[in-house]
């Protein structure tokens, strides 16, 4: 089983921006569609942006485009958010998941298997 771990959470201030890690244990870290969610207190989990195994493929929320970019590199089995002039709305818990299901990103977090234990992203007005 893989595991998770975010990092790179922390208290902003609106307009700054934030870069995000998720690192990933085990094998065959190549083989997974990685994405990106978030949930706000009080709210529902969101989608924010999925990326496909070699990266070619990328996918994002229409309220991050343009501000927020995902990456990754294989052989450091960690995946990357850009977060540029983050929002107080933006306020939340950031996750980021894995699956071998799909072949492309995927908003729907009923299609992603395992999760990391989550990074808190504080953004101040």
């Amino acid at each position: 089983q893989v595991q998770l771990v975010e990092s790179g959470g922390g208290l902003v201030q609106a307009g700054d921006s934030l870069r995000l890690s998720c690192q990933a244990s085990g094998r065959f870290f190549s083989s997974y569609v990685v994405g990106w969610f978030r949930r706000a207190p009080g709210k529902d989990r969101e989608f924010v942006a999925a990326i496909s195994q070699s990266g070619g493929m990328t996918s994002y929320a229409d309220s991050v485009k343009g501000r927020f970019s995902i990456s990754r590199n294989n052989a450091k089995s960690t995946v990357y958010l850009q977060m540029n002039s983050l929002k107080p709305e933006e306020t939340a818990v950031y996750y980021c998941a894995i699956t071998a299901r799909l072949w492309r990103p995927d908003p729907d977090p009923s299609k992603y298997d395992d999760w990391g234990q989550g990074t808190q992203v504080t953004v101040s007005s």
